[in-house]
């Protein structure tokens, strides 16, 4: 398990710091100049191997994990991170949705944590998606699908309250649980579709809702023309993003450089697809050189140390 979740973890802090100094660029100018290696400064002029908000908060998240589910602790931990006192990579916040800062500004203020969240539909950023992934092993040996439900729709809610960020999560963290039991990515994929089919004739969510998965959970989205993938901010963009980077590639690196060369929010989008390739290749995959590199790298190790030993 332990180093289950060490591939996670370090797979989506590579993902982030890859992509972090191209943020906001263009695909038209990240075609003409692909990010092949890690570096340091652009956007947010860090030095190289620096990760951001998605790790962070993730981080955090598997750090109150360490002590059981708890959801008053882990919206503490939020608050501790925007005060710079827990799980930054210099000691500073450089970077933080317009979502998450709300919701964190409403824990700081005593409100009930899964009611912190923005809960319209322009609340729909990729902030709860980045971070959720800590979760999937909490999760892992739970067999009933309607706790996992509510433990993630309970986490999303602690930034992103509206069913569609909540419901993007769970199809990640369905799809997570599937590659965790060892299975081929594109079996667990239709695994993953045939679960949530079983799961949604039970609900009376909304349809037009649900329709908007529908190139996830009805169509095979590595079947998409890379020009009908989107890499925005919005939540629904980055779960298919990702999922689309994951099943064209064949390496943990050819799934991060494919998500951070599609441009925009470069360093979510390869931090949920190196979430994912990071659990199925193994931390063995993931170049070392990128992981000299990484900030923070010994306390990343002690904790997917601590969350191991305490699940």
């Amino acid at each position: 398990m332990k180093n289950t979740i060490e591939s996670g973890l370090f797979g989506l802090a590579v993902g982030d710091a890859l992509g972090v100094p191209v943020e906001f660029q263009s695909r038209a100018y990240l075609k003409q100049n692909p990010v092949t290696e890690m570096f340091g400064f652009g956007t947010h002029h860090q030095p190289i191997g620096t990760w951001s908000d998605d790790s962070s908060l993730a981080f955090c998240l598997a750090e109150s994990l360490c002590s059981g589910y708890d959801l008053n602790d882990i919206a503490r931990n939020f608050v501790k991170w925007y005060s710079a006192e827990l799980w930054t990579p210099h000691g500073q916040v450089f970077d933080i949705g317009i979502a998450t800062r709300n919701a964190i500004l409403n824990i700081a203020k005593g409100h009930q944590p899964d009611l912190c969240g923005g809960f319209s539909e322009s609340d729909n950023g990729n902030g709860s998606l980045m971070r959720i992934l800590p979760l999937v092993f909490y999760l892992q040996k739970e067999n009933n699908i309607e706790v996992i439900y509510q433990k993630v729709k309970e986490v999303s809610s602690i930034t992103h309250a509206h069913f569609r960020s909540v419901f993007a999560c769970f199809i990640y963290m369905i799809y997570c649980l599937e590659i965790l039991k060892d299975k081929d990515k594109f079996e667990a994929y239709k695994n993953t579709q045939l679960i949530l089919s079983e799961f949604l004739e039970e609900k009376s969510f909304n349809p037009v809702e649900i329709g908007l998965f529908d190139r996830i959970l009805k169509n095979d989205i590595s079947k998409y023309n890379e020009n009908e993938i989107h890499s925005s901010g919005y939540v629904l963009h980055s779960l298919e993003a990702s999922i689309w980077c994951f099943l064209n590639s064949n390496s943990y690196e050819e799934a991060v450089l494919k998500a951070v060369n599609l441009g925009q929010d470069t360093d979510t989008t390869a931090a949920i697809a190196g979430g994912l390739a990071g659990i199925y290749y193994g931390i063995e995959r993931i170049p070392q050189k990128w992981m000299e590199n990484l900030a923070r790298t010994n306390d990343i190790k002690d904790l997917a140390e601590r969350l191991s030993s305490k699940i």
